[in-house]
C-alpha cells in the first residue's frame, strides 16, 4: 500500500468512520465492518480526506477537467478534493454538484457551481447498487459533458447480484474506470497491524471469501 492509503485507513479507524462489529447492510448481508464517510464531520477531518482523494486521483493518472459531487454526500467530498488538488498538486479544477430538486427561482436549475463541461469526474463515498453513478452520468451527459470516471473512498470489492463487483458493473455499463483510495483487500491487509482489532481478522477474511471478488493484481 501507499502511504496515503495507510494514513486514510488510520484516519477512518480513529474517527469511527470505519467501525467493526456486527452490521446489517441495505443488501441484507451481515458485515463485520461498516464505513460511513458522513462521519468525516470536522474541518480537519475533511481536509485530510480531501488530500487522500486527491492523492488517489493523481496516482491513477486519470485525465479529468472538473469534479462533480452527487447530492448529498458527494457535495463535501468533491469540495474537499478540489481544495486538496489546488493546494497540494497545483491543479485548480472547477467543481459542481446537483440539487435533489430543481430551483424554480433565482438562477434556477439543479446544478450548483461550475457549468458541467469537458471530462467530469464523479466523486462519491462508496458504490453499492450504482444508482448514484447512473443518475450522475445522466446529469453530466444531459449537460453535453463527458463522464470521465468515478472516484470513491472505499471499494468494498463485493459481488452484486451476479459474479461481478459493483465497480465492474459500472465499467461494463458505462465504460467508466473507478478509482478508490483503498479497497477491501487493503483493509484486510492493514487490519493485521492493529492487535486491538484481532478479534475481527477472521470475520473480515470470512466475509471477503463469501462475498468478495478477487484481489487486484
Amino acid at each position: 500500500m501507499q502511504d496515503y492509503q495507510r494514513q486514510f485507513l488510520e484516519l477512518a479507524i480513529a474517527t469511527d468512520v470505519l467501525r467493526f462489529g456486527d452490521f446489517t447492510l441495505k443488501s441484507g448481508r451481515k458485515s463485520p465492518y461498516f464505513f460511513n464517510a458522513g462521519a468525516f464531520s470536522t474541518g480537519g477531518g475533511l481536509a485530510r480526506l480531501g488530500e487522500h482523494y486527491a492523492a488517489a486521483l493523481m496516482r491513477s493518472g486519470l485525465a479529468v477537467d472538473m469534479l462533480f459531487g452527487p447530492a448529498y454526500k458527494g457535495i463535501p467530498l468533491a469540495a474537499c478534493t478540489a481544495i486538496a488538488l489546488a493546494e497540494r498538486h497545483g491543479r485548480d479544477l472547477p467543481f459542481a454538484f446537483n440539487r435533489k430538486e430543481a430551483k424554480d427561482h433565482g438562477e434556477g436549475g439543479s446544478i450548483v457551481g461550475s457549468a458541467l463541461g469537458g471530462r467530469v469526474l464523479i466523486v462519491d463515498d462508496v458504490i453499492t447498487a450504482g444508482t448514484s453513478v447512473r443518475e450522475s452520468v445522466d446529469i453530466i451527459r444531459a449537460a453535453g459533458a463527458v463522464p470521465a470516471g468515478v472516484l470513491i473512498a472505499l471499494d468494498r470489492c463485493e459481488r452484486g447480484t451476479g459474479e461481478q463487483s459493483a465497480t465492474a458493473e459500472i465499467a461494463a455499463t458505462f465504460g467508466l474506470t473507478t478509482v478508490s483510495i483503498v479497497t477491501l483487500h487493503d483493509l484486510v491487509e492493514h487490519l493485521h497491524s492493529h492487535a486491538e482489532l484481532a478479534a475481527f481478522h477472521d470475520a473480515l477474511a470470512e466475509y471477503r471469501l463469501r462475498y468478495g471478488t478477487a484481489a487486484p493484481g
